[in-house]
């Protein structure tokens, strides 16, 4: 898979080096001829072809075929340069995948498909998921948005007294745009069908989108309002 970052900071650098191991093919752009230099001189990350230039240019991503490309990813430490980046890359070159890093929370709502977004990564709002999802039990916590907001990923560690505790999932008739697709029991991975029967104490990772996101909470919760 060809997979095109913009921005050649740690971040960057980062998903190229992991992205690499999968044996994909990886291009970095960097407006910074220090950090390009560095890179080229360097050989890191490995298997990385190096590119100076403004990503946020037209005819710098032409230049580089970015149609090309099945995964465009916008991480610099601009949220603007991320957003214009996102955007010609979808609308200009119809790239399938558009993944931009989010670095003022307060930007987040911008960072959809209207902007060309598919997914956006906000750290400080993952890292708040995450905490939310350490110390809770029987609640219901997001942990990551795609397809602008409208489908997200969401956890919940069933309590005492949820509806599914001891229910088969096929019995739950979760709705037909949601679902589970994990559950987390004793540091075990179970992959779900029809006859698992889930228990207190599971960790339920579920597929919902905004339509579906309310009906879930209530197979799941326990005394959610009717």
């Amino acid at each position: 898979m060809r997979v095109v970052i913009a921005g050649g900071g740690s971040v960057g650098q980062f998903i190229a080096q992991q992205l690499h191991g999968a044996g994909h093919d990886l291009v970095i752009i960097d407006n910074d001829p220090r950090v390009v230099k560095e890179g080229l001189r360097s050989g890191e990350p490995v298997g990385t072809d190096w590119h100076e230039g403004d990503a946020c240019e037209l005819s710098t991503l032409a230049a580089l075929h970015v149609e090309q490309a099945e995964v465009v990813a916008a991480v610099t430490g601009d949220d603007e340069d991320n957003l214009v980046v996102s955007l010609l890359a979808k609308q200009e070159f119809g790239v399938p995948r558009v993944v931009a890093r989010v670095n003022n929370p307060k930007n987040e709502w911008m960072f959809n498909d209207l902007w060309g977004v598919d997914v956006a990564v906000s750290t400080p709002h993952l890292i708040t998921a995450l905490v939310e999802e350490a110390v809770s039990v029987g609640s219901f916590v997001r942990l990551l948005s795609f397809e602008g907001g409208r489908a997200r990923l969401a956890e919940v560690t069933l309590a005492e007294g949820s509806p599914a505790d001891g229910r088969q999932i096929a019995d739950l008739h979760v709705p037909r745009d949601a679902t589970v697709v994990a559950v987390l029991r004793s540091e075990r991975i179970i992959v779900p069908r029809g006859d698992t029967v889930l228990r207190a104490g599971d960790e339920v990772l579920v597929l919902v989108t905004d339509e579906s996101e309310e009906s879930v909470r209530h197979l799941l919760v326990a005394d959610l309002p009717t």
